[in-house]
């Protein structure tokens, strides 16, 4: 395994205040489920991320929902059918998280594959 190097301790600090910015936004059990859904389908329903994330229950998904919309990540468009349908997709700020969420998912796969052997 290749050895790391450490920075300086002023560029440590700042790397670790923006991990720590990012995961103020991202935290909690659901958000990155959440993204993740929107990421990989594009537009998804209100009912579609709810399949999607299991466990989750209406209320935490619609306060999530609004969180991520907050941050300007999830962008939410109502659809003047009937009944009123409502899509949300990422913005092009929430686009950014895309790599992140393959690697996510890419290590996953790989944990999965080390823990379970599969």
């Amino acid at each position: 395994m290749e050895e790391i190097k450490c920075s300086d301790n002023d560029t440590n600090r700042k790397q670790i205040m923006a991990v720590h910015d990012a995961m103020d936004i991202l935290n909690g059990k659901w958000k990155i489920s959440i993204i993740s859904s929107v990421c990989y389908y594009n537009k998804r329903r209100f009912s579609d991320i709810l399949n999607d994330v299991k466990g989750i229950s209406n209320k935490m998904l619609s306060k999530e929902l609004k969180d991520l919309e907050m941050n300007k990540l999830i962008k939410r468009t109502v659809i003047d059918t009937q009944p009123v349908t409502v899509q949300y997709q990422l913005t092009e700020y929430g686009l950014t998280l895309k790599k992140i969420i393959d690697t996510l998912a890419d290590w996953g796969t790989e944990h999965r594959k080390v823990i379970v052997g599969k």
